[in-house]
């Protein structure tokens, strides 16, 4: 891979040289949107760094690429190649499909003419700027200077949540939102919630297993007013999401043109809090011979919103809860 390195160093310096690797920012008018580097050290001890700029990749991909670079080691420890398969379609496949299956914004039968419609109606009156209780001022421009704190869900909590999903037809990730919204409303953000959301925009299987930016964004409207239940605001969430998720072909970016909200440059433009449920992707299967690495992500110093809530399902070989673990990005 052009650009690859390998650095030698102590064990003792590891934790620096990753972190000033993976908050160097990308400059895509000469660098390449993959970046590589093995931080070998000393015996049986190395740290490989990939960073990939999130114009090539998205969250699904994640997955993708550590189960195929599990199998590409095992099959050079033996000696051998991984010996691909081809797969079924490229990018470019995907990016004409979706140009053709949208249409023309001006065409009334076209499906991007007639989501725009809904999105209208669903985001009419929405607040432009979500009331969070900041502790400075806003800057006129954002530095996008960020950091996380991590924390987990343990496995009897994993499993209550997901009782109380099933018993009111929703899903875990609704149950997630409604809790996130409650507490931003509690913290006074108003009644009105917009939050928004990655969508896979996967919808043929065919692209599974194919790395690329397919991710969509959708804004998820939580009406907390009149002191509801947390079961009857399940219901307001799930009612709005599945009409949200039915109309999530409209890339964000061509839905913030439509609606033509203000512009800032002080604010993300419908939304500044998002949340995110997405399953534990690392299959790691390749590397068993070599002893189980760990996997984890690097905090590159960047927050892209106000504030990014995010999960990931971790479930047992049984298929049953096993906890959740947590990122608060602010």
């Amino acid at each position: 891979l052009p650009g690859f390195e390998v650095v030698e160093c102590s064990p003792g310096e590891v934790d620096a040289l990753v972190g000033e690797f993976a908050r160097t920012p990308f400059d895509l008018a000469v660098d390449r949107p993959v970046r590589v580097r093995l931080f070998s050290a000393g015996p049986g001890v190395a740290v490989l760094v990939v960073l990939a700029h999130h114009i090539a990749t998205d969250g699904w991909s994640e997955g993708v690429f550590v189960r195929d670079l599990g199998r590409a080691y095992a099959a050079r420890r033996e000696g051998g190649l991984p010996g691909w398969e081809e797969l079924p379609v490229q990018y470019a496949d995907y990016a004409l499909w979706q140009r053709d299956v949208l249409g023309a914004p001006d065409d009334p039968d076209g499906l991007l003419f007639q989501q725009f419609d809904f999105w209208r109606e669903a985001l009419d009156g929405a607040p432009e700027v979500l009331a969070l209780p900041l502790d400075r001022a806003r800057p006129p421009v954002p530095s996008h200077r960020g950091e996380s704190v991590r924390f987990e869900i343990d496995a009897e909590l994993h499993a209550a949540l997901a009782r109380v999903a099933k018993e009111h037809g929703c899903t875990l990730f609704m149950v997630v939102q409604t809790a996130l919204a409650v507490a931003l409303s509690k913290a006074g953000a108003g009644e009105d919630v917009p939050l928004g959301t990655p969508v896979a925009g996967r919808t043929d299987p065919a692209l599974d297993d194919l790395v690329g930016f397919f991710i969509n964004t959708l804004v998820l409207r939580t009406d907390t007013s009149g002191d509801p239940s947390f079961g009857e605001l399940l219901q307001r969430v799930r009612e709005a999401d599945l009409a949200a998720f039915d109309h999530q072909d409209v890339p964000f970016d061509l839905l913030v043109e439509e609606l033509n909200p203000e512009r800032s440059t002080a604010h993300h433009p419908l939304f500044q809090v998002t949340v995110a449920l997405n399953p534990a992707f690392a299959d790691a299967s390749g590397f068993d011979r070599a002893g189980t690495p760990e996997i984890t992500t690097v905090d590159t110093g960047v927050a892209k919103f106000d504030l990014a809530v995010g999960f990931v399902e971790r479930r047992d070989g049984s298929g049953g809860a096993a906890g959740l673990s947590g990122v608060v990005e602010y």
